[in-house]
């Protein structure tokens, strides 16, 4: 089963299967697949191959919900992809054309307060001089994609922002504006 074309420069797939370490119905993905049910594949997935790119995921259909990233490899059991269960109803190939890493995090919405920049991972932002743990805008520059988490050391929920202007935490689709660490997404082939 195949959902979706692939519009970037390198090409992107990633399968889904029902079953533990690659077993049962699976379900091909190769662009953006906003709703696994109407490809006849249901939203219960155990483990997942990424055979090219890298892709955020979501446990919703319209790409809502948590978000996992998953990079090149092989994820035998949805613990692996930092999943407290097997739900997944969405996902998308993460745009990436390059090798250049810039953003700024900013303390306030609308570009405003306190504002650090960053071009290479960071497990702990509090100690690159930022005072608080609370990151509600930010601006991604460059050619790369970025993993934000809500705790130290590139753990919790996590969100994955691509090039452009986030002017609230909303629209990274965070509940609360707590992020503590960040990382490049640079395994994609």
């Amino acid at each position: 089963m195949n959902c979706g074309i692939n519009l970037f420069t390198h090409p992107t797939q990633i399968t889904f299967y029902e079953g533990k370490c690659f077993t049962g119905r699976q379900l091909e993905v190769r662009g953006d697949c906003d709703n696994f049910q109407d490809r006849g594949f249901m939203n219960r997935v155990n483990s997942i191959r990424v055979e090219s790119g890298a892709f955020c995921c979501f446990d919703h259909p319209d790409f809502k919900g948590q978000q996992y990233i998953l990079e090149h490899g092989e994820y035998p059991e949805f613990q692996r992809w930092n999943s407290h269960n097997d739900h997944m109803g969405s996902c998308k190939p993460i745009k990436m054309h390059g090798e250049h890493y810039r953003m700024e995090l900013f303390e306030a919405c609308n570009f405003s307060g306190q504002c650090v920049e960053v071009c290479d991972d960071c497990p702990f932002l509090q100690s690159r001089g930022f005072s608080k743990s609370c990151i509600n805008s930010i601006k991604v520059y460059g050619d790369g994609a970025w993993v934000m988490y809500e705790e130290p050391n590139f753990r919790g929920r996590m969100y994955i922002v691509e090039r452009g202007d986030y002017c609230s935490h909303n629209e990274w689709q965070a509940e609360n504006p707590n992020i503590q660490s960040i990382r490049r997404v640079v395994n994609y082939f």
